[in-house]
């Protein structure tokens, strides 16, 4: 028999605005039990916010927010914060000055299991042999561990972390998110992670939220956000795209790479989204593209291509390609299928096709995009 995951938090129509800006309109969420969730989207959409209700430190305009089974916002009720056994990572970690790693951690703890819950904490993240230290006297990522196991120490339902990495170096920040992935696994705790970084969503959740315009667009897991977008926007915020401009008639799709197999879509407008990694490029001396840029990363390099009608496309190529240099006419191969999205509500429509050559008559095999 399949196990059912059992919901901890749940956000059912959440509005809430000030005078005329509305942060949340409609705002729909649930998290399961074990699951590590990230909230997705750009500044400005209303992620933070979302946080703010969950947790308490806001009061919804409308709409409903559940722990559990019990409800802690909406139809006249209203939970403080402290009740709703939500433990919460602050952007700026929010740790005590005056206080040590010790007494930082214990804040919230109450009763005879008090030090023991500390030290429980303090060992998962790898924090024994610093209880007197005071917080000026850590690293960034230190501290970081330090919000953490306050958050976690009270055993709450949920753990909301709000923009956890924003404050870190960039060359600590990899460190820091795995190192604080692997103790929420420990901990088997329920969490959400705001973030606007969609490599920092993408290689930590265990499922994503997209959010734009204060509302949720698609969850689902990583692969299956990446694979198969449901809207433009979410396409362009989960990892790199190319879009392009394509015009279908009788099930074939005119675009700047070629013609592509588009059976079952009604003519007219459409744009295609190719990811960077999904292209091919051969040096042709009467190739189709030129190349005018190219970054290299050693384990990688991201090329810029110009297409005779003067598209530009985005072409990510593992390992060292010493052909292909700045001013090299290529011809450019897809390796994969790509995605329409309707050009007037930028709504994703299938199915995948793949681009028809005078080399390939048939469209490349459908993979599993979920």
């Amino acid at each position: 028999m399949k196990h059912e995951s059992k919901t901890l938090l749940s956000c059912r129509g959440v509005v809430k605005g000030w005078g005329d800006t509305v942060a949340l309109d409609g705002f729909d969420l649930e998290l399961n039990e074990g699951s590590l969730l990230a909230l997705l989207g750009p500044s400005g959409c209303g992620k933070t916010t979302a946080l703010r209700s969950m947790a308490g430190l806001e009061r919804p305009s409308a709409g409903e927010v559940w722990v559990g089974e019990r409800l802690v916002a909406g139809k006249g009720t209203w939970v403080r914060p402290e009740e709703r056994r939500i433990g919460m990572v602050f952007q700026d970690w929010a740790l005590f000055p005056h206080l040590d790693v010790w007494s930082n951690v214990a804040f919230g703890c109450h009763g005879r299991e008090r030090e023991r819950r500390v030290g429980e904490v303090l060992e998962l993240v790898h924090l024994i042999g610093f209880e007197h230290r005071m917080p000026h006297e850590l690293s960034g990522g230190q501290q970081q561990r330090v919000a953490l196991a306050r958050a976690l120490a009270p055993s709450p339902e949920v753990v909301l972390l709000d923009e956890p990495f924003s404050n870190l170096d960039a060359s600590l920040r990899a460190q820091v998110r795995a190192e604080v992935r692997t103790v929420l696994h420990e901990a088997r705790a329920t969490a959400i992670f705001v973030t606007h970084d969609q490599e920092e969503a993408l290689s930590i959740a265990d499922n994503l939220a997209v959010m734009t315009h204060g509302r949720v667009i698609q969850t689902g897991s990583p692969h299956a956000v990446y694979g198969a977008p449901a809207h433009r926007l979410v396409a362009g915020m989960v990892g790199e795209a190319n879009f392009l401009p394509g015009e279908v008639s009788s099930g074939l799709a005119v675009t700047p790479v070629g013609k592509v197999l588009a059976p079952g879509l009604s003519d007219g407008p459409v744009d295609i989204m190719i990811r960077p990694e999904t292209v091919h490029l051969d040096r042709a001396q009467e190739g189709s593209a030129r190349i005018i840029d190219a970054e290299f990363y050693g384990h990688d390099q991201l090329v810029r291509a110009r297409l005779k009608d003067g598209t530009l496309l985005d072409v990510r190529l593992l390992g060292p390609r010493p052909d292909l240099t700045i001013g090299a006419r290529v011809d450019v191969r897809l390796t994969a299928p790509v995605h329409f999205f309707r050009a007037d509500s930028a709504v994703a429509v299938s199915p995948y096709c793949g681009i028809v050559t005078s080399d390939s008559p048939q469209a490349p095999a459908t993979s599993d995009r979920a």
